[in-house]
C-alpha cells in the first residue's frame, strides 16, 4: 500500500503540505481533488521521490514498478507506435539485450534465455498491444508509422498518454489524462482503466471521468488531504455536507443555495420526456444538492445575452464543407434556432471542427446554400484562440483593449474568471493553460453574441471553472453550439444533438450516455439517426417544414416561459406581502380584501400559463420527433 507520514513540503516560502497523512491500498483507484495550486503534481513527484518531504514520510512497497504519464514531451523522430512500445521499459531492455548478444555471438543458452524473458513480457503481443492502444486513443493505422514530431501538441500528448498506458506497473500515476482527448477517446480510456489490474492515482477535472474510474477521492485542502470513498459525485455530496454543517456563514449559503434551487425550478418546467434533457435535469439537481460547494467556488462567471437576434439565426441546406476544393463533409442540412442548444458528437476525423469553423465563418462552404440572419453575431472558443492572445500584454490590459470599461470593472469582471490580486497584471506568457482558456472566455463574454460556439472548452480547466461554465451557458440567452469530451457539461447544456458520421449530418435520437454506451460496444448509430432512404427533394421539403414548427413552436415556448416567469415574481411579491402580519392589521379591509382577490387571480393566471407551457413543450417535442 501507499502510506503518506504526516508529510511537510515547502517550494520557497510557500508551504504546499504540512502533516499531510493519508493511506491508500493496493487495487484501488483514487482520483485526486483539490484547487490550482493546492499540490496535486507535486504529490505525485514526492510518490516518484522525484522530491524528497522536509518531513515525513512516504512510503511503497519496494517491488512496485511506478508508470508515469508526462507532462512535458521531448522531440523525437521515432515512428509513433516506436514511441510508444519504448514506454515498456523492460521489454526494450531484453530486445537490446537480445541485439547485443547476437551481435557478440553469444551461446544458444544465453540466448535461449533472453528470447524466454522477452516472450515472458509479451514481446510477441507488444506491437498488437501498441496499435489497440494508438487505436483507442484516436490515431489511424495509418499513422502508427508516422514521426513522433509530425504530431501536434495535443496528438503528442496523447502518445505521451499511450506510452504510460504501455508501460506494465503497479502504480499507475495519470496528472490530467483527459486533457486533449474527444468523447471517444476518453470512453476508451475508461474501459482500458476498468480492466486495469494495479493501483492507480489520477488527477482530473473531468467529474464523469472519475465517478468511472475511480473508487475514492484524495482531497488535498489547505496543505492537508482526507480520502473519501466513491467517485467524484459521491466526494462532492459529501463534502457539501461537512459544508453546510461546518459553515460560519450561514446566511450566505442560505441565500446561494436558494438562487441555485430557484435556478433549477426554473429548468424543471422545461423537461419533457425526450432523453436528453432528463439527462440535463439530473445535472441540474446535482447543482442545487451541492450548492454549499458552489458557493465555495472562486469564479462567478457570465456570458452577455445578445441584444438583438435573428429568427433563424442561420440555416445551411445541401451544404458542402472542406479543403483546398476536396469535400470532408457532404450535404449538411440544418438550421439554428435562437436560444438553441447543440452538442456535436463524432468521431476523432468525422468533421466537428470542420463543421465549427464554417459556422463562425472561418471556411467557406464548397457548396450548397448557408443563410445568416442580419443579427446572428458569433463569438467562437477553441484551443487555437489562446495563441492569438498577446504574451507580452497582462489579462487586465486585454480586457481594457476588448471592452469599454473602467479599470476597476475590468479587475471585477476578471476576478469572476478566477483572476484575483496581481494575476491580473501578469503578463500573458507566465499563464497557465488553464489560466490562459479562462482569459479568452472571459474576452468572448463580454461580446454579446446571438451565437457561442464553443469547441473543447473545459481542457484545462478545473472542477470549479466547469461548474461555473455550466451555469453560466445555461444562464446565457444566446444559441449554444458546443464540442465537449464532458459528457456532464454536455448534459447540462444541451437539448439537441447533432451527429457527424460518414461524411454528413444527422440528428442524434438519444442522450449522450447512450452514444458513450454505442460507442463502447462499437455498435451502430444508423437506428438513432435520421432516415436517408427518402429522396433530397423530400427530405428538403420536410426539414423546411419541420424548421419553419420548430421555430413557431420555440417562440411560443420562450413567450410562455417569460410569463410564467413575471407571474410567479409577481405572486410571490404579493404573498410576501400577505404574509406579513402587519399587512393585516394596518390596510383598510377594502384593500386587503383586494390583495386577496389580486393573488388568487395570479394563482389561476399562473396555473394557465403553466399548463400551457407543458402543452407548447410537448408539441416542440413531437416536432423534434
Amino acid at each position: 500500500m501507499i502510506r503518506v507520514q504526516d508529510v511537510c513540503f515547502k517550494r520557497g516560502d510557500d508551504v504546499i503540505f504540512d502533516k499531510l497523512t493519508f493511506t491508500v491500498h493496493a487495487g484501488q483507484r483514487v482520483g485526486i481533488v483539490g484547487r490550482n495550486g493546492v499540490g496535486k503534481s507535486t504529490l505525485f513527484e514526492l510518490l516518484r521521490h522525484r522530491f524528497e518531504p522536509d518531513d515525513g514520510d512516504v512510503g511503497l512497497p519496494e517491488h512496485w514498478r511506478i508508470s508515469h504519464m508526462r507532462q512535458e514531451l521531448g522531440d523525437s523522430d521515432q515512428p509513433a507506435i516506436e514511441f510508444v512500445l519504448d514506454g515498456h521499459r523492460e521489454l526494450r531492455k531484453v530486445e537490446q539485450q537480445i541485439a547485443k548478444a547476437e551481435h557478440d555471438n553469444a551461446d544458444g543458452t544465453r540466448l535461449a534465455a533472453l528470447h524466454g524473458q522477452y516472450a515472458d513480457l509479451g514481446g510477441h503481443e507488444a506491437s498488437a498491444t501498441a496499435a489497440t492502444i494508438l487505436h483507442g486513443l484516436g490515431f489511424a493505422t495509418d499513422e502508427f508509422g508516422k514521426p513522433f514530431n509530425a504530431f501536434s501538441g495535443g496528438w503528442r500528448i496523447r502518445l505521451g498518454l499511450a506510452q504510460t498506458l504501455m508501460q506494465p506497473a503497479e502504480l499507475l500515476l495519470l496528472d490530467e489524462p483527459t486533457n486533449h482527448l474527444d468523447l471517444e477517446a476518453t470512453v476508451w480510456l475508461e474501459q482500458y482503466l476498468a480492466r486495469y489490474e494495479g493501483t492507480i492515482l489520477v488527477i482530473a477535472h473531468d467529474r464523469r471521468f472519475l465517478d468511472t474510474v475511480t473508487d475514492h477521492t484524495l482531497h488535498l485542502i489547505q496543505g492537508q488531504g482526507q480520502v473519501y470513498r466513491g467517485g467524484y459525485s459521491r466526494f462532492e455530496r459529501t463534502r457539501a455536507e461537512a459544508l453546510e454543517r461546518e459553515s460560519k456563514s450561514a446566511a450566505k449559503r442560505a441565500a446561494e443555495a436558494a438562487h441555485i434551487e430557484q435556478f433549477v425550478q426554473r429548468f424543471r418546467a422545461k423537461a419533457s420526456k425526450a432523453k436528453q434533457v432528463q439527462s440535463r435535469l439530473k445535472v441540474l439537481e446535482r447543482l442545487k444538492d451541492t450548492a454549499s460547494m458552489l458557493v465555495d467556488s472562486p469564479y462567478r462567471v457570465s456570458f452577455t445575452d445578445p441584444e438583438k437576434v435573428s429568427n433563424p439565426l442561420l440555416s445551411f441546406r445541401d451544404l458542402s464543407l472542406g479543403y483546398n476544393g476536396e469535400p470532408v463533409l457532404t450535404n449538411l442540412s440544418q438550421t439554428i434556432a435562437p436560444g438553441a442548444r447543440i452538442g456535436v458528437l463524432g468521431e476523432n476525423g468525422a468533421g466537428k471542427s470542420t463543421l465549427l469553423k464554417c459556422l463562425v465563418g472561418a471556411l467557406e462552404p464548397l457548396g450548397g446554400e448557408l443563410v445568416r440572419g442580419p443579427h446572428s453575431s458569433t463569438a467562437y472558443f477553441s484551443q487555437h484562440q489562446m495563441e492569438t492572445l498577446k504574451m507580452e500584454q497582462t489579462p487586465l490590459q486585454h480586457v481594457l483593449e476588448a471592452a469599454d470599461l473602467p479599470e476597476q470593472s475590468a479587475r471585477d469582471l476578471l476576478g469572476g474568471w478566477g483572476f484575483s490580486g496581481n494575476m491580473v497584471t501578469r503578463p500573458v506568457s507566465t499563464l497557465s493553460g488553464g489560466e490562459k482558456a479562462r482569459l479568452v472566455l472571459a474576452l468572448i463574454a463580454r461580446t454579446q453574441p446571438a451565437l457561442l460556439v464553443l469547441d473543447e472548452p473545459t481542457n484545462h480547466l478545473d472542477i470549479d471553472m466547469r461548474e461555473a461554465l455550466s451555469l453560466a451557458l445555461q444562464s446565457y440567452e444566446g444559441a449554444v453550439v458546443l464540442v465537449a469530451h464532458d459528457r456532464d457539461l454536455l448534459d447540462a447544456t444541451c437539448e439537441e444533438l447533432w451527429l457527424l458520421r460518414d461524411g454528413t449530418l444527422n440528428r442524434f435520437r438519444d442522450s449522450v450516455d447512450a452514444y458513450a454506451r454505442l460507442q463502447q460496444a462499437s455498435d451502430s448509430v444508423t437506428a438513432d439517426v435520421e432516415s436517408s432512404e427518402s429522396s433530397k427533394k423530400a427530405q428538403r421539403q420536410a426539414r423546411a417544414q419541420a424548421r419553419q414548427a420548430q421555430s413557431a413552436a420555440r417562440a411560443e415556448l420562450k413567450r410562455l416561459e417569460k410569463e410564467v416567469s413575471q407571474l410567479t415574481d409577481q405572486l410571490a411579491e404579493l404573498e410576501e406581502t400577505l404574509a406579513d402580519p402587519k399587512t393585516f392589521s394596518d390596510l383598510p379591509p377594502e384593500e386587503l380584501t383586494e390583495r386577496l382577490a389580486e393573488a388568487g387571480k395570479l394563482r389561476q393566471r399562473l396555473e394557465s400559463s403553466e399548463e400551457a407551457w407543458l402543452e407548447a413543450a410537448d408539441a416542440l417535442e413531437q416536432i423534434d420527433g
